[in-house]
């Protein structure tokens, strides 16, 4: 076996990436501290296909060397916005008639090897703090809760982490028509 050259992966070009349907699938971090965490979901966001990434509260915006580390470039094709109010932003995005699923362990969620998106539905996904998760209120107003499942004697997984493994999850169960 022989490693491919960056030439040969037939990506697309930042123009094509604009161009190209999008996942009906929004990013939304919710007071996330570490800039090279939000980087690296701008990476994670660009490799599938996310079509809108929110920043909210203390959460920082490009540019920013720090995020740009991670996002190698992917702050300039994956869609973003500043929101400083994350609450205001999930009631505004389920007006919209997207269904808002946050990420965390809580009372009656979903586990995400359970979950089955709807075809022809845009979820917004929402990531916590690293060291307190998803605020309570907006918890409270999301349409449902995704667990990650975790077998080890730790509680969480970093931001980055549960946002790759949520990404590729849901991506493959909408777009590859991946089913369990």
């Amino acid at each position: 076996m022989r490693k491919l050259k960056n030439s040969e992966l037939d990506r697309l070009s930042v123009e094509e990436f604009k161009d190209v349907k999008k996942t009906p699938l929004i990013v939304v971090l919710d007071n996330i501290r570490s800039l090279n965490n939000i980087g690296s979901v701008f990476r994670t966001s660009d490799a599938f296909l996310i079509e809108k990434i929110y920043l909210c509260g203390i959460t920082a915006t490009p540019p920013h060397k720090d995020i740009h580390k991670t996002a190698l470039g992917s702050t300039e094709t994956v869609e973003w916005d500043y929101v400083e109010n994350t609450l205001e932003l999930i009631q505004q995005l389920k007006s919209e008639n997207v269904i808002v699923a946050s990420i965390e362990q809580a009372e009656n969620a979903t586990m995400l090897n359970d979950f089955q998106p709807k075809a022809n539905q845009k979820y917004a996904l929402v990531f916590g703090n690293e060291v307190k998760g998803v605020s309570q209120p907006v918890v409270s107003a999301s349409d449902m809760i995704l667990e990650i499942p975790q077998f080890g004697t730790k509680h969480s997984l970093n931001i980055s982490v549960s946002c790759g493994v949520v990404l590729w999850d849901v991506f493959a169960k909408m777009e590859l028509g991946i089913r369990d």
